[in-house]
């Protein structure tokens, strides 16, 4: 059986991948803090769900919606979730093929803070700019 925040954790990805912003409202709370590294126009620290949810979009639409996440394992506890990921995508004939981890931190049921980690920052900053 797997812990309840691997669920919360797995239902916000699937929820990303099918466009679904009602569920990931749901899961973010509403202070929510999105570390994504880099220097890239998708870099920097987000907060709140509108930051968050405008920075999502803009991947999205940066990438012509091919933006992928698949999942390789997620671990979790009490307070936090670390997920291993292939992210891929393409954009102005540029491929992304990553190994990336992406880091939560959970309280009350709630999404509160995310780092993302790509394998390899500079082929991502290449990829983003």
């Amino acid at each position: 059986m797997a812990h309840p925040n691997e669920d919360l954790v797995r239902r916000g990805y699937e929820a990303f991948a099918t466009g679904d912003m009602a569920t990931l409202n749901e899961l973010f709370a509403d202070d929510i803090v999105w570390h994504a590294p880099g220097r890239n126009e998708l870099a920097g620290t987000y907060r709140g769900k509108d930051e968050v949810f405008a920075n999502l979009q803009k991947n999205m639409e940066l990438t012509g919606g091919t933006f992928k996440l698949d999942i390789h394992a997620i671990l979790a506890d009490d307070e936090h979730a670390v997920t291993l990921l292939r992210a891929s995508a393409e954009r102005e004939g540029k491929a992304l093929n990553d190994n990336t981890v992406q880091v939560f931190h959970i309280k009350d049921g709630k999404l509160t803070e995310s780092w993302l980690h790509p394998s390899d920052a500079y082929a991502s900053d290449e990829f983003w700019s």
